[in-house]
């Protein structure tokens, strides 16, 4: 199966894995696994996000692929994940492929940090509560996420909130309309939707390219998932160290998720507002979440007795928020 993303050039290209597997979920579902960097080293496991594949994190992967062991694996149905029944798509679902992938990529006793935008931060308050992932995370990065009322917070329509805009969001966002090639009026459409107003072209066009890819049934599938998304319990069982980035341009999860999380997480240790970035944030301020994953690994993973891989699966054919910048950057824990 092709990487299907079609960003073969500069920073957005997704970088060649140095080893890649396949993981088996719960259910049987055969998740596209990678791994960057060098054996041995801290382990840092990437979730993306809706309609978004492994090339989303190329940033990430290209900086800390120095120094870390970097995981990253296509949520089912996007880049080389195979579909499957699109009727077991949920958050367990999730929740098992995020846990698929730890056991598959990590040695008894190693703990990574786990970082998901989106989609994929869902997917790490999925599983919060599996003591699996007690097992393997020793902390967590939550980037442009929430954990509910993620349609009726949207603000993709400019419009005053209520059940109107409510009702219509859900209709565009669920939509089974082909998105179609990436085209001038389609990368306007995406910038404005998903991205700072300010964000480069390059990055338009490397999100554009990698959203487009996303078959149209899978994105319609997963998109009745988040609108009817409530993690609000998981997220309590969400223990381990956690920092929250969130864009305060961002239209699809706006700062108001970025800011309960960090109120309602058990252990929040930081929250990070963007100023001029919205939902793309591995994209539109690579440095500034690049920074975040470090900054974890440092505080937390070498405390957790790191590994070596293991070679399973099958080979592949809260406190005060910061207001930050780009591309200076402060933090306070």
């Amino acid at each position: 199966m092709s990487r299907l993303t079609h960003v073969t050039a500069g920073p957005y290209a997704p970088p060649a894995a140095r080893r890649e597997l396949v993981a088996t979920s719960a259910d049987g579902s055969r998740l596209h696994v990678e791994v960057h960097g060098e054996d041995g080293a801290p382990a840092v496991v990437l979730a993306h996000g809706w309609t978004c594949s492994t090339a989303f994190w190329a940033a990430q992967i290209r900086a800390l692929s120095t120094g870390h062991r970097v995981i990253a694996y296509d949520q089912r149905g996007h880049g080389r994940s195979p579909a499957g029944s699109v009727s077991g798509y949920g958050t367990a679902a999730l929740a098992d492929d995020l846990i698929a992938v730890l056991e598959a990529t990590l040695a008894p006793g190693e703990k990574a940090v786990v970082a998901g935008h989106s989609m994929g931060g869902m997917t790490v308050m999925a599983a919060a509560a599996r003591p699996e992932f007690a097992r393997y995370v020793a902390a967590a990065l939550l980037c442009s996420t929430g954990s509910g009322r993620l349609v009726e917070e949207s603000q993709v329509l400019p419009w005053r909130a209520g059940r109107a805009r409510t009702r219509i969001t859900g209709a565009v966002l669920g939509s089974r309309a082909p998105l179609g090639p990436v085209t001038p009026v389609a990368r306007k459409a995406l910038k404005y939707a998903t991205m700072g107003p300010g964000s480069a072209p390059d990055k338009v066009e490397a999100c554009a390219r990698i959203v487009h890819a996303c078959p149209t049934p899978v994105r319609h599938a997963w998109s009745g998932v988040l609108a009817s998304l409530d993690l609000d319990a998981q997220l309590a069982a969400l223990t381990v160290p956690t920092a929250v980035i969130g864009g305060k341009s961002d239209r699809l999860t706006p700062i108001v998720h970025a800011r309960g999380l960090a109120a309602a997480l058990p252990n929040c240790v930081g929250l990070t507002e963007l100023t001029g970035v919205g939902h793309m944030s591995p994209i539109e301020a690579p440095e500034a979440v690049t920074a975040a994953v470090r900054e974890l690994v440092e505080a937390y993973a070498s405390r957790s007795g790191v590994g070596e891989p293991v070679h399973a699966g099958e080979p592949a054919r809260a406190g005060e928020p910061v207001d930050v910048n780009e591309p200076a950057k402060e933090k306070t824990p």
